[in-house]
């Protein structure tokens, strides 16, 4: 219940999210129920959050919505809803402009459906999913690294995580998202590569030049320390100096 307004709090303390995930314009595909368009004025680069629930669409096809339109896409809690999740994701992730990011929530099978499905909580949920296991107690178990992966050579993938900070293992089976704290779920992060870092392999440092001086003065400065340390200390290797202070 309410699972994006349970992670604004969360997310508020990792500067990524306002700095690089939520920064332009985005879409937030199944949002309705609770829409992350109500805490933009948090995340101070969002210029506009639109809300895409079922009156606007299949969210498995986006067929409305053209290539790279969006700086961001945020999902909370709907791919588990989708008849084919790899198709919905390829969709999703289609519409990032590149260097944007794709934010997507699902319940994590253990946390959420804890060993029955269909779900004893949603029976709307046509999937369950783990990050990666060998083996699920779920005959419609996805996991999400080879999922990711079918997204191709243009995601990057940065952020998988589990979302058990406040879940209470010693509790017997209770959908403990009831609660006003627990996610029970996993987050990922996937950023749409730029058409060179494809070519070159990755995302190497820029081959322009520093131009502002003052930024160009210190980074050379971190240089000159490094180098002071290391005279100073031509007799006393790191972490040998064992006498009393």
């Amino acid at each position: 219940m309410k699972e994006c307004s349970k992670s604004i709090a969360r997310r508020l303390s990792d500067p990524n999210f306002s700095n690089r995930y939520f920064v332009g314009r985005g879409l937030d595909i199944g949002g309705k129920p609770d829409p992350l368009a109500l805490y933009a004025e948090l995340f101070s680069r969002i210029e506009h959050v639109q809300t895409w629930d079922r009156e606007d669409g299949d969210a498995q096809f986006l067929s409305e919505v053209r290539d790279e339109q969006y700086d961001f896409v945020h999902s909370s809690h709907c791919l588990e809803h989708l008849s084919d999740p790899c198709q919905g994701l390829k969709n999703w992730f289609r519409v990032v402009k590149p260097g944007g990011y794709l934010v997507i929530l699902v319940p994590d099978e253990d946390l959420y459906e804890q060993g029955v499905f269909p779900s004893a909580y949603n029976q709307d949920h046509k999937w369950t999913f783990a990050i990666y296991k060998e083996k699920s107690w779920s005959q419609k178990s996805v996991n999400m690294l080879p999922l990711l992966m079918e997204l191709g050579s243009n995601a990057e993938v940065v952020k998988v995580e589990l979302l058990s900070a406040t879940y209470r293992y010693k509790l017997p089976k209770y959908d403990q998202t009831r609660s006003p704290v627990g996610e029970c779920g996993i987050e990922v992060v996937v950023r749409k590569r730029v058409t060179s870092e494809v070519a070159e392999g990755g995302r190497l440092p820029t081959r322009a030049p520093v131009e502002n001086r003052e930024m160009r003065i210190h980074l050379n400065q971190y240089l000159n320390d490094a180098d002071t340390l290391r005279q100073a200390n031509k007799t006393v290797p790191p972490f040998k100096n064992d006498t009393d202070l």
